[in-house]
């Protein structure tokens, strides 16, 4: 696996790991919140070996080189978070090449939006984490556990949350993180791209850009994969299962016993075998 520093426009250049050939069918995998592109450690080189160019940037303000002012948060509005993806993908060598797309978190409602509008680009859609936002809208109306689990959304909005979260060497990631069984050690390389003023700063412009507001979308036509642990903390089990009335296409909930909201981190082997299989299904 290596890095590399792609420009999609100026001013936006991207930190990226990458493996495998970059003429073989594009991976391209977003992380969420609370982490960055070290989430796909353990995937982005496994990709590389079987056969696919695996790509995982550092996103919109996480990437130093990416980085518009968050005082400005229009720079982070979910539409130009959605055409770094889709100029990212261009950057390496895939414009108008049919992808694979994978998405956590932040990085899934991303990936939910582009399935739902281009989903003539996608080969293949994995979602960990992140329910279709026509599932999570209804668990958060239904569901009486879903608010509090969501409760983060609105806190990230006041204007106290960076130094919240920074304080005590980023004390609430730490233990968010250990909840979820995070190893300590990808802690380590989350935090020392997200600990830092700048960038807990543009990372939260993503939420306050947004606000509370999660726009409805159509249902997805592309073949779905949808990972979740049951020991998630963000999301509840209606809003996970209540996915699958979302998607008219091919469709596979895998649920993980005991696996919190970081699966990649957390049970690297499983996410590997099960990204894989479904790739194989539907090659681009």
């Amino acid at each position: 696996m290596d890095t590399r520093k792609v420009e999609t426009r100026p001013g936006l250049v991207f930190d990226v790991s990458v493996a495998g050939d970059p003429a073989a069918p594009l991976v391209l995998l977003l992380h969420g919140f609370a982490v960055s592109r070290h989430l796909y450690d353990a995937q982005v080189p496994a990709l590389g070996a079987a056969g696919f160019f695996a790509a995982a940037p550092n996103q919109r303000g996480y990437s130093a080189g990416a980085r518009p002012d968050p005082r400005d948060v229009a720079q982070y509005d979910i539409e130009l978070l959605i055409r770094d993806a889709l100029d990212l993908a261009a950057a390496l060598g895939h414009a108008g090449r049919r992808f694979h797309l994978v998405g956590h978190d932040w990085g899934g409602s991303l990936s939910w939006e582009i399935a739902a509008h281009w989903p003539e680009r996608l080969a293949s859609l994995t979602m960990l984490s992140r329910p279709h936002p026509g599932a999570f809208a209804r668990a958060l109306a239904e569901d009486p556990e879903q608010p509090r689990r969501s409760s983060h959304h609105k806190w990230f909005l006041e204007p106290d949350a960076v130094p919240k979260l920074l304080a005590g060497d980023c004390a609430w990631l730490r233990t968010r993180h250990a909840a979820q069984r995070i190893p300590p050690a990808q802690t380590e390389k989350h935090l020392a791209v997200l600990g830092s003023d700048a960038a807990m700063s543009a990372a939260l412009a993503w939420y306050r850009a947004r606000g509370t507001v999660h726009r409805p979308i159509p249902k997805i036509r592309v073949p779905t994969l949808f990972v979740w642990g049951d020991a998630d903390d963000t999301v509840g089990r209606m809003a996970a299962e209540g996915t699958r009335d979302f998607i008219e296409a091919p469709y596979r909930f895998v649920e993980l016993p005991g696996v919190g909201h970081y699966a990649p981190d957390q049970v690297p082997e499983q996410v590997n075998a099960l990204l894989l299989e479904h790739l194989r299904a539907h090659p681009a």
